[in-house]
C-alpha cells in the first residue's frame, strides 16, 4: 500500500484541492455557495491529479525518462516494486473514477461542461504520454497554470454562481502561477536527471538561476494580479498578503541553498503555502459575505 501513496504524490496534492477552495472563494464573494459542488469539484480534482500522477510515472518509464536512484521521490514502477502494467491500469482506472465524478457535475450546470472534462482527462495524460507530452517540450508549466489554476477556479466558481465575472479569472492566473511554482521546485531539482535523457522542461531550457527568479517572481505577480480582489476584501487582504510573502520568501531562501533530494520538503513547503493562501482566500470571503 506505501508504494501505491508514494506514487499519488500526496504532498502535491494541494494543489488541486487549492484550485476549488479559491473557487469556491469566488462563488462566497458573489453572494453564492453550493456545498455539494464544491466537495465534488475536490473530488474530481484530486482523483484528476492522482491520475496525472500514475500516467507521469508509467509514461516516463515507458518513455526511458526515469532511472533508479533519482533526486526526486521513489518510483514504484522504476525501481521494481509496481509493474508497468499495473500502474497503467491505475490510470485509467483512476481517470474512468474522476470522469464519473465529473459527469454528476451536469446536474448542476450545462451539457457543454463534458467538453472541459474531456480536455482535463486529455490534459492528464498528455501532461507525459503522447506523440508531444508537454513535460517533455517546456509547455509543463503553462499547462499548470491552466489546468491547476484558470480551469479549476473558473469552473468550479461557475457551477455556484453560473457566471463568470473577471475576478474569478484574476484570482485563476494568481492560483496558476502559485501552481506552477511547485513544478519548477520539481524541475529544478531534476534538472541534470532530465537534461540527461532530452527532458527539456523550463529548467532545463532557462536555467536554475533564470528559474530561480521566476519562482519569486511568480509569487509577486500573483498577488499584484489579484489587486481587485484585495480591493473588494479591504483590511481582509491584508493578513493574507503578509503571510502569503512571509512564506514565499522563506521557500525562496531554502530553495536557494537545497540541492538534489534535499529539495523535497520544500516541494511540500510550496504546495502548503499555496493551501495556506487558499484557507485565507477562502476564510475571508466567508467573513466579508
Amino acid at each position: 500500500m506505501k508504494k501505491w501513496i508514494e506514487a499519488m504524490r500526496l504532498r502535491t496534492l494541494p494543489v488541486s484541492l487549492a484550485g476549488v477552495l479559491c473557487g469556491t472563494a469566488c462563488a462566497l464573494l458573489q453572494g453564492s455557495f453550493n456545498a455539494v459542488v464544491a466537495l465534488l469539484c475536490v473530488l474530481f480534482a484530486g482523483l484528476a491529479q492522482i491520475a496525472s500522477n500514475f500516467g507521469n510515472e508509467y509514461y516516463d518509464y515507458r518513455n526511458g525518462i526515469d532511472r533508479k536512484g533519482r533526486e526526486g521521490f521513489r518510483r514504484g514502477v522504476t525501481e521494481g516494486e509496481i509493474t508497468p502494467k499495473a500502474m497503467k491500469r491505475a490510470t485509467y482506472a483512476t481517470l474512468a473514477v474522476a470522469a464519473v465524478i465529473g459527469c454528476t457535475m451536469l446536474f448542476f450546470g450545462p451539457w457543454w461542461l463534458i467538453f472541459v472534462g474531456a480536455t482535463i482527462a486529455l490534459f492528464a495524460l498528455g501532461y507525459s504520454a503522447g506523440p508531444y507530452p508537454l513535460s517533455h517540450h517546456g509547455l509543463g508549466d503553462v499547462a499548470v497554470i491552466v489546468f491547476f489554476g484558470v480551469v479549476p477556479v473558473t469552473f468550479t466558481c461557475y457551477l455556484q454562481t453560473g457566471t463568470f465575472d473577471y475576478h474569478t479569472l484574476l484570482t485563476s492566473f494568481a492560483v496558476g502561477l502559485l501552481a506552477a511554482n511547485v513544478l519548477i521546485v520539481n524541475n529544478y531539482r531534476d534538472m541534470e536527471d532530465d537534461k540527461a535523457v532530452n527532458k527539456n522542461t523550463t529548467v532545463v531550457i532557462f536555467g536554475r538561476k533564470v528559474m530561480g527568479w521566476c519562482y519569486m517572481l511568480a509569487g509577486v505577480v500573483a498577488m499584484a494580479a489579484m489587486l481587485p480582489v484585495w480591493m473588494k476584501l479591504r483590511l481582509w487582504s491584508l493578513p493574507i498578503v503578509l503571510i502569503y510573502f512571509g512564506l514565499h520568501l522563506k521557500n525562496r531562501q531554502y530553495m536557494k541553498k537545497a540541492q538534489g533530494a534535499a529539495l523535497n520538503p520544500l516541494l511540500g513547503k510550496t504546495a502548503v503555502t499555496l493551501l495556506v493562501f487558499s484557507l485565507m482566500l477562502l476564510a475571508a470571503a466567508i467573513a466579508a459575505n
